[in-house]
């Protein structure tokens, strides 16, 4: 009796130990598959931080590159566009490059950014910024909407100081001939322009 008994305890404890070796594995998978999952995010992480990083290297290249041909001044680079524009066609373009029309910031900017333009453009050559006043006649704003804080109006024709075009003129202009003085000219005409990127 004592000899059944036994048999019978080890049956079940032969049952209850093979139960648990199958039951084992799964957990183990399922520990397997729940580490796999998590590697593959941090690795989709991971890649997804490289593929962020690639582009803010490119996008400095291209600035670099910008800076290269044409000038850094103020933290900004300057790209002279010799081809004549209108207004509108040439803050377009600027914007396709990634920049917008020039608006220097102060006299120092505006100084630099008149010797550029002169060796670029040619001496005498005016070319499009990007203050205009479009939406309110007499209130220069830049690409952003947003007022100005520096200009280098002509006001040295007592006749005629600049701004001075009313609804006719509505974009401002840099002249090489006025020493870098700005006058509001019809968007409509034809100059040369220049594209200013903020370095970030």
């Amino acid at each position: 009796m004592a000899f059944k008994g036994m048999c019978a305890l080890l049956g079940v404890l032969l049952l209850v130990s093979c139960s648990f070796q199958q039951t084992l594995p799964k957990k183990r998978t399922l520990k397997k598959e729940t580490t796999k999952d998590a590697a593959v995010e941090n690795l989709q992480k991971e890649i997804d931080d490289i593929k962020q990083e690639l582009n803010i290297l490119k996008e400095h290249q291209a600035l670099q590159t910008v800076c290269l041909k044409g000038i850094k001044i103020n933290g900004k680079c300057y790209l002279a566009e010799p081809l004549r524009k209108r207004y509108h066609t040439a803050s377009e373009d600027c914007m396709a490059l990634g920049g917008v029309l020039a608006t220097p910031a102060s006299s120092d900017e505006n100084d630099q950014l008149r010797d550029y333009l002169r060796q670029s453009i040619g001496p005498d050559g005016q070319v499009w910024l990007g203050p205009n006043d479009m939406v309110a006649e007499g209130v220069w704003k830049d690409h952003t909407g947003l007022g100005i804080s520096f200009t280098n109006w002509d006001t040295s024709n007592f006749r005629s100081p600049q701004p001075d075009g009313a609804q006719s003129q509505n974009c401002a202009a840099l002249s090489g001939a006025a020493r870098g003085k700005w006058f509001d000219e019809n968007c409509s005409e034809e100059k040369p322009s220049v594209c200013q990127f903020n370095i970030v």
